[in-house]
């Protein structure tokens, strides 16, 4: 003992001094309340001690903390969690904490550094990346608020509110994408549009749209293949989804592909039936009919000058019912041997739309006229009034022409084209009987008399 008696005061100073402290930290765990029926931030996730921390000085002051906060008694939780991390500068569950005390008081830099500062010495904590995520949000940035959720979840694949988050802040992600990629569309900045798409798809692959609003921009970069394959695939995907359909179907027309192509506008008119598409079905029929014929037949569109057996064929295939329909008589052809067309010649020579001359030739190679061409439209008008009384006014029409007057040869027959529609007067009101036919104009006509077979 020392002489100035000093040393014994000195002793009991300092026991007084730990005795407090263990009163104090008593009293604080007496006094912590209990965690409320509602709990002040039910989003924070408790910062639960692990097994391998548990001995800690400061374990137990992180649920003291917690009961603080979530009490909504901010000052004693950091006081708590701050202490508890003060006896153990390790405890990374106190130092979450402190991190979710500065979330409930908004100040979000401090709170990403104390769970920063957590992560640091787990990088796999999930209520440290919780608080992260939330943190991040609050702040507005989404990106890496998701990557925070994403990684809490692949720790704890259990937290149905983080999940929820998750597809969330997915869903926001990706209709941001998906604007920034129509913008660009709408645009013309097609590059820039598709690669926007393809992050949108990597991110949603089995959404339809996606797909299809794709193969709309490929479809405009000229990208055939890579249509197909999206709308395709969107087709796939939504059993409902016509547009992607009748899209296949127009790129498989285009290619020749008209088998292809009828089969999708079939698909599409179960799922929307429309007059459009039942049209756009029976012109690739047609089409696919036509690929199959004599490469003459398919330049007759390209044909500055129709001729005799051109129109035979053109009629024969075009208006086969017509044609079945006409009264068949006997007649005699005898140049068509050998001519591409002949089969077709006499169809209609045998129905009477074109009658062969008085020598039984028929002349296939004989440039076509405009007269004759309305002679052979004026019988298939008289033969299809024969079963559609609707028609029959067109047969005793008597439309003023300029250049021909009633008493014309071919007055009648032209009659009949002008007041059908089928051939429309020429400059000045002139029929022009004389007028050499191109294959487009014929094409034309044959089109006209199609139309009004099916009134």
């Amino acid at each position: 003992m020392r002489a100035d008696g000093l040393g014994t005061g000195s002793t009991l100073v300092r026991g007084l001094a730990v005795a407090l402290t263990v009163f104090a930290a008593a009293c604080a765990a007496r006094t912590a309340p209990p965690l409320p029926a509602a709990l002040a931030y039910p989003d924070f996730v408790f910062p639960a001690v692990p097994p391998t921390l548990a001995r800690n000085a400061g374990a137990a002051g992180v649920d003291r903390g917690w009961r603080y906060l979530q009490n909504d008694d901010l000052r004693d939780a950091d006081r708590e969690f701050a202490a508890a991390l003060q006896r153990s500068p390790a405890l990374y569950p106190a130092q979450t904490g402190l991190g979710y005390v500065a979330l409930a008081r908004r100040d979000h830099d401090r709170a990403l550094a104390g769970f920063a500062a957590a992560l640091r010495l787990s990088t796999a904590y999930v209520p440290a990346l919780v608080g992260r995520g939330q943190s991040l949000l609050a702040l507005g940035r989404e990106s890496e608020a998701l990557a925070a959720f994403e990684a809490a979840l692949e720790a704890d694949g259990s937290l149905a509110d983080v999940r929820r988050r998750v597809d969330v802040l997915r869903f926001r992600g990706l209709q941001s994408v998906i604007e920034s990629a129509r913008a660009a569309a709408a645009a013309g900045r097609l590059d820039e549009a598709r690669l926007a798409y393809g992050r949108a798809l990597a991110a949603s692959p089995e959404s339809a749209f996606l797909h299809r609003e794709l193969g709309e921009v490929e479809r405009r970069r000229g990208a055939t293949p890579e249509a197909l394959e999206h709308f395709r695939r969107a087709a796939a995907l939504d059993s409902s989804d016509a547009a992607s359909l009748v899209q296949i179907g127009e790129l498989l027309e285009q290619q020749q592909d008209f088998e292809g192509a009828a089969a999708a506008y079939r698909q599409a008119a179960v799922i929307e039936p429309s007059a459009e598409l039942s049209r756009r079905i029976a012109g690739v029929v047609e089409r696919t009919r036509d690929a199959r014929l004599p490469a003459e037949f398919q330049a007759i569109a390209r044909s500055p000058q129709m001729t005799r057996g051109e129109l035979a064929a053109l009629i024969a295939i075009r208006l086969e019912p017509v044609v079945r329909a006409a009264s068949p008589r006997e007649v005699v052809v005898t140049d068509t041997r050998g001519h591409w067309a002949e089969p077709w010649i006499v169809q209609v020579a045998r129905a009477g739309v074109i009658d062969p001359f008085e020598n039984h030739t028929f002349q296939p190679r004989t440039p076509l006229r405009r007269a004759d061409l309305a002679a052979a439209v004026s019988r298939l008008v008289a033969v299809m009034a024969a079963g559609n009384p609707a028609l029959r006014a067109y047969l005793t029409e008597r439309p003023r022409m300029a250049d021909i007057g009633s008493g014309h040869l071919d007055y009648p027959a032209a009659s009949v084209a002008v007041a059908s529609g089928v051939l429309p007067l020429l400059e000045g009101d002139r029929f022009q009987v004389g007028r050499a036919v191109t294959g487009a104009e014929a094409i034309d006509a044959i089109a006209r008399l199609q139309a009004l077979a099916v009134r």
